[in-house]
């Protein structure tokens, strides 16, 4: 029963199947395959038995059922060190096999595509290949599991050096990459289905992610850190980034250019933002991207050294000449111009990203560890509503005021609370976050601010609990404020307000980002 050794290839990824095969073959293996892999390595000039002819059973229901049999799980399963094992395969005629290589249907770039049906999605539910992988997982004492064409090289080499065995090492390898692939593979699975019955939050969350990249460390040079990328995220993530130029990136390079983008992509089309430690230090609008670089490092130009810049728009030759003359760490970007590139390559360190901008609004989870545990919401991308704004002083903000407070207003989604933000109609004069005391932050943004707060306005991303924080704004020349009301507080905040002659609107929404 142990001669011939057989192989069993069922893949849909042919991708150096054939000379894996013909390795396998020249050490000895029979090749046993299915349908289109058995017709792939016969075209190649390979001797190739059918599962069918093994099996004694056709393949049915449009290939649907075709590896689902006794002999062929009994050959992968029997435990050949137990004599009743041996007896009864021998009896029903089950032949060993000794290496199983399946890679599974490609669900996961089939509901990745635009406009798939469901009919579709479900065709692509690969069931005999991870039965397959599972069943030869689980019995790797003796059967080797290949489920990745990467790993075909490393395979057929020490078959070849071995004269045709793998290590109780490899195979137990092999099997734990088998366990995460077809975790992985269910995972996709259940994850579209939520999404096909509206389910956000299901009793069970099934996450999978792939290794994208190592780190060189994490927070701090003693903590070891990796970047795993979701395979079903949309271009325009940031996890499917272009790498345009630079040294490699750090975990603290991800945070802060996450932030970043987040904060960009919550203001508007044009809009740059400059993030240190994930906490936004300018912002701004503007067309030309050298224009909105400058105002938005106008806001604070001591926390923009060293900071991390995204942009909702292209960096052109203007943009590089003026971003180059700056310390920067990251620059985040749907596009970069050639004669840009030319420019930003003088600065050889500096990291230079592409992404796919947002066409639509696109939801998104936010995940956080806590000590045995994860945290997940929904990010704060939802657009606020102005019309359901509420006057709630004597004076009511005038047009430019307005515009002015809804673009403050869309920047607090990017500042860390307590958040406070003072600015102009197309960019931030000062901003105050990551304080514990709203005042402090308060003071923070105004002082940051200095002359340019006169005549500027300001936004809450929650209520004052005090008068004392609308007073520093007030004394700071701020003349409108928006915040989401609520304090008990806020008849003595609303009289402040109309003492100092300030026009404050409540939206109702506090935007909060711990």
């Amino acid at each position: 029963m142990s001669d011939p050794r057989l192989a069993l290839l069922s893949v849909s990824d042919r991708t150096g199947l054939v000379e894996f095969a013909r390795a396998l073959a020249g050490l000895g293996f029979g090749l046993v395959s299915t349908g289109g892999t058995a017709g792939h390595l016969a075209a190649a000039g390979l001797s190739v038995t059918s599962v069918s002819d093994l099996t004694g059973f056709p393949e049915v229901f449009g290939g649907r059922v075709k590896t689902l049999h006794p002999k062929l799980f009994g050959g992968i399963l029997f435990d050949r060190a137990a004599e009743r094992d041996r007896g009864e395969a021998e009896a029903a005629a089950v032949f060993p096999i000794d290496l199983v290589v399946v890679n599974l249907y490609p669900f996961e770039e089939t509901v990745a595509k635009e406009n798939v049906g469901f009919r579709e999605a479900i065709e692509k539910i690969d069931v005999g290949g991870p039965s397959l992988l599972r069943a030869a997982a689980k019995n790797h004492a003796y059967v080797g599991s290949v489920c990745d064409p990467a790993d075909y090289p490393a395979v057929a080499s020490e078959l070849t050096k071995s004269g045709g065995t793998l290590s109780d090492e490899t195979r137990r390898r092999l099997a734990a990459k088998v366990f995460r692939r077809t975790a992985a593979y269910d995972a996709a699975i259940a994850r579209w289905f939520s999404r096909e019955t509206g389910e956000t939050f299901p009793e069970r969350l099934s996450l999978s992610f792939s290794l994208a990249a190592p780190l060189r460390y994490g927070e701090n040079p003693h903590q070891k850190a990796s970047l795993y990328a979701d395979a079903a995220a949309a271009p325009p993530a940031l996890s499917r980034y272009r790498f345009v130029q630079g040294k490699e990136l750090s975990y603290n390079n991800f945070l802060d250019a996450d932030a970043a983008l987040y904060t960009s992509r919550v203001v508007g089309r044009n809009a740059l933002t400059i993030v240190k430690h994930r906490v936004p230090s300018g912002v701004a609008m503007e067309h030309a991207m050298a224009e909105a670089f400058e105002a938005a490092w106008a806001s604070d130009p001591v926390s923009g050294f060293g900071g991390v810049v995204a942009y909702t728009g292209t960096l052109d030759a203007a943009a590089a000449a003026v971003l180059t003359s700056r310390f920067l760490e990251v620059i985040v970007v749907h596009d970069v111009t050639d004669d840009a590139k030319i420019i930003l390559a003088k600065k050889p360190n500096l990291r230079i990203l592409t992404v796919a901008p947002e066409t639509d609004f696109r939801p998104r989870l936010e995940a956080r560890g806590i000590d045995g545990g994860l945290l997940v919401q929904e990010g704060d991308l939802a657009p606020d509503d102005a019309s359901e704004w509420k006057v709630v002083t004597v004076r009511a903000p005038g047009d430019a005021e307005r515009r002015a407070l809804s673009f403050a207003n869309r920047v607090l989604r990017g500042v860390v609370s307590n958040g406070i933000v003072v600015a102009g109609e197309s960019a931030t004069y000062g901003i105050g976050g990551g304080r514990t005391s709203r005042v402090d932050a308060c003071r923070d943004a105004a002082g940051k601010a200095g002359a340019r707060a006169v005549g500027a306005v300001a936004a809450s991303d929650a209520f004052f609990p005090f008068p004392d924080g609308l007073e520093v704004l007030a004394a700071a020349g701020v003349t409108a404020v928006v915040q989401p009301g609520g304090s008990v507080k806020d008849p003595a905040v609303i009289a402040a307000a109309d003492a100092a002659g300030i026009a404050m609107v409540f939206t109702g929404k506090r935007h909060f980002r711990h």
